[in-house]
């Protein structure tokens, strides 16, 4: 009673569209879970997504749950799990993203998650790291163990957002490493990230991970931004 009363005053809001939640909602509405913009690119190996990556570097499979454009749910999303502290929000997402992956044949057969990870100080400063909350979520649906040990960032870098293409790409080389890879050969990496733009973070994750005996790797994102 007293959380329906408290609930009447301070009314729990969906982190998409921002109209009150029912009681049973769980952070997203179900308006929102169900009209989200799906890009269903699990579904087709050679996606949009996939694309991104050809000659960049080499992925067994690629794709990410949402579209992103400026201004929308998704990217209110996102803000909320990144810069207004709602990390729970990610673990949602990751689930619902999660039982999509798990009814393929190619992503189900990913055996770690490797969240993409934040430099030392940054993590400290948000008290999260977003893809690892992601990460969780795709565990609970997948039953894969996430591994945040694996592959650590190693070099702070400037922020990408102002960087042309090629810079981006320059500015991540090197700044990720790879520890222990013995303890981990002939494994399929599934790395997770936010978002999707150049795909230069992903692509230095991938190229580390791919230097480990045997190992595989494959992407999955919360949200592609079109160009």
């Amino acid at each position: 009673m007293w959380a329906d009363f408290v609930n009447l005053i301070f009314p729990d809001r969906c982190r998409a569209c921002q109209n009150n939640l029912n009681p049973k909602d769980n952070m997203i509405c179900m308006r929102c879970r169900l009209t989200l913009p799906r890009t269903n690119y699990h579904l087709d190996v050679n996606n949009p997504v996939s694309k991104h990556f050809w000659g960049k570097t080499h992925l067994s499979y690629a794709t990410a749950f949402l579209f992103f454009q400026k201004g929308d749910r998704v990217q209110h999303l996102i803000h909320q799990l990144k810069y207004k502290g709602d990390k729970e929000i990610g673990v949602v997402i990751g689930s619902l993203f999660g039982n999509a992956l798990n009814a393929t044949d190619t992503f189900s057969k990913a055996t770690i998650l490797i969240p993409v990870p934040l430099h030392s100080s940054r993590k400290h400063a948000r008290g999260y790291n977003q893809s690892e909350m992601l990460a969780k979520g795709l565990a609970q649906k997948m039953n894969i163990p996430v591994n945040t040990k694996l592959l650590v960032r190693s070099q702070k870098t400037e922020t990408q957002t102002n960087k042309r293409r090629y810079n981006r790409y320059e500015n991540m080389r090197d700044v990720f490493e790879v520890i222990s890879p013995h303890l981990y050969t002939n494994q399929h990496f599934l790395l997770v990230d936010d978002v999707i733009t150049t795909g230069s973070t992903l692509v230095a994750c991938a190229d580390k991970l791919l230097t480990i005996e045997g190992a595989s790797v494959s992407v999955a994102a919360m949200a592609f931004a079109q160009h």
